[in-house]
């Protein structure tokens, strides 16, 4: 086919570009002879191409189609990127580290507040209640409060019991709590009785925890004037019926090393006191409850109560509210 004879198709000669190129290996005779045989090649001269390490090529005419201005597929066409040498030894002592920005060391940060080990406080009324036994009417109470962390804590509690008008019988310890292991704590700190006779004061030594299958355990001894001691061991459950509606069981024992007449308090064990009571918590913080407690006397507590002409067998039903902040 002659492509010179098709219209439009005039693609003209090629220009050949000045070169300072060396001259290309000059190719065998017969293949010359068989490339310029070739009748669709009459209007490409391939000896007017340039070579492959050639100068850039003037722009190109209209029309005209410049092989020799495509670019060389050799390193050659990579001159105009130069990567200096990779930095060596050790740094200088100006270099910024890479743990910093722009040189600029961490400014001071306040600790972030994650209930990690931050001071924290509670009050809880455990028992506020008014009861009614087989002689009388009165009112009881039951509170802890504590501020610390996880490790120490100042731990203050108090319980007591009004009878028939007056202050009947109460105590109040102020503690330092510290934990020895998960969920168990040791306390140590001081004990004061009230209400009728002398007030007394203790020394306390105890330990407070969580037992498995989440019983609350307490159990605390004490040493007061005089040679006396005295113990008190603890011990609650939450039976929960729905996450709001819980029965409480509490049982508490209490011993004593010597008598205190004018205390009304038998040496030995003193007395032991079961309570039920079924709370309703409207909010996490707050609920009502009721119950009943029954409480006996033994030894020579006992016998104080029975010259007083009292029972040392009573029961009592209560009704109050628990809550916390």
């Amino acid at each position: 086919m002659d492509h010179d004879s098709m219209p439009g198709m005039d693609m003209g000669t090629p220009t050949a570009p000045a070169s300072t190129a060396k001259p290309a290996p000059a190719k065998s005779a017969s293949a010359s002879g068989d490339m310029r045989s070739m009748d669709g090649m009459q209007g490409m001269d391939h000896a007017s191409m340039p070579a492959t390490n050639s100068a850039p090529a003037p722009a190109a005419t209209p029309g005209v189609m410049h092989h020799g201005s495509m670019p060389s597929e050799q390193s050659g066409g990579m001159s105009g990127m130069r990567m200096g040498p990779m930095q060596g030894g050790s740094a200088p002592a100006n270099a910024r580290s890479a743990d910093y920005s722009d040189g600029i060391g961490y400014g001071p940060m306040r600790g972030m507040d994650m209930q990690d080990n931050a001071p924290q406080s509670m009050l809880t009324i455990d028992q506020f209640e008014a009861f009614h036994d087989r002689d009388a009417n009165g009112q009881s109470w039951e509170a802890e409060a504590w501020y610390g962390n996880d490790d120490d804590k100042l731990w203050l509690r108090t319980e007591g019991e009004r009878y028939r008008g007056r202050l009947d019988d109460g105590d109040i310890e102020a503690l330092w709590n510290h934990t020895v292991a998960t969920y168990w704590s040791t306390q140590l700190g001081l004990r004061r009785d009230i209400g009728q006779g002398p007030n007394r004061d203790w020394a306390a030594f105890g330990v407070q925890g969580l037992s498995p299958y989440w019983f609350e355990l307490e159990a605390t001894a004490y040493l007061g004037d005089s040679g006396r001691t005295a113990a008190r061991f603890r011990a609650e459950y939450d039976l929960l019926f729905t996450q709001r509606l819980i029965l409480q069981p509490e049982f508490e024992v209490n011993l004593y090393g010597q008598s205190d007449p004018s205390r009304r308090i038998g040496s030995g064990l003193s007395d032991a006191q079961l309570g039920l009571r079924l709370r309703y918590e409207i909010g996490r913080q707050f609920a009502p409850y009721v119950g009943v407690v029954w409480t006996n006397r033994y030894g020579r507590t006992a016998d104080f109560l029975r010259d007083d002409h009292q029972g040392a067998f009573d029961r009592q039903w209560v009704a109050g509210v628990r809550f916390w902040f």
